[in-house]
């Protein structure tokens, strides 16, 4: 229930009132936690935690996300998606070929929820085959990864190869230190500058999303 109100306000009328407004009305331990443990984060910067297994993280990224990262980023602020390998049969292979395609996206300076990014590319594919078709891949890793590369263009011997390098090992495990974050009102999860965990189920709009992540990041 809790990952599901953001989702549907996210397709009911934004409310009224200014951001500045609705930043007036949260409070901590309703609408937002502060982390025990905070991850390690860049400043300005929303990190999601999403597993490709997880069916309500493909509804706040269809319904939700589309709308938020664009007024995210115009406030100067860094959207940073880390995937659990823990969740999902290749999860720890979606893992890798999720940091793959965003360290290429990076190297190319493109958003990572551009139409051409390689992340979103990959990200749209596998939810789609999953969520959408019932796909479970049951022939094997081969057939998932062929998902993945079949919508980006990348071919399963670059993947292969690079899945082994450091850069791609580095950042999927750096991924692991959202896993305490994943258990405290499950997924999606998002935190603001590493340290400020929003919850969900208090959000009521886009707008409200926005807002609160606006007052977090100046806290």
């Amino acid at each position: 229930m809790q990952r599901r109100t953001l989702f549907s306000a996210a397709f009911a009328a934004a409310a009224s009132f200014s951001l500045p407004a609705l930043a007036d009305n949260f409070k901590e331990g309703t609408d937002y936690v502060r982390l025990s443990k905070p991850i390690a984060s860049r400043k300005n910067n929303v990190i999601k935690v999403f597993s490709y297994d997880c069916p309500f993280c493909y509804r706040y990224d269809i319904g939700v996300d589309p709308k938020a990262i664009p007024m995210i980023e115009k406030m100067g602020m860094t959207f940073e998606p880390r995937h659990l390998e823990t969740k999902g049969k290749y999860g720890r292979t979606a893992s890798e070929f999720f940091a793959m395609c965003i360290l290429r996206d990076q190297k190319a300076g493109r958003s990572l929820e551009a139409k051409d990014s390689l992340f979103k590319k990959a990200k749209d594919a596998v939810y789609h085959a999953y969520h959408r078709k019932g796909e479970r891949w049951t022939k094997g890793e081969a057939a998932f990864i062929e998902t993945l590369t079949g919508s980006t263009g990348i071919s399963a011997d670059e993947f292969a190869k690079e899945r082994k390098t450091a850069a791609v090992q580095n950042l999927v495990n750096s991924w692991k230190s959202v896993y305490d974050v994943a258990k405290i009102q499950g997924i999606p999860a998002y935190v603001v500058n590493g340290k400020w965990l929003i919850m969900t189920k208090s959000i009521q709009s886009i707008d409200g999303f926005v807002a609160l992540i606006q007052k977090l990041s100046k806290m």
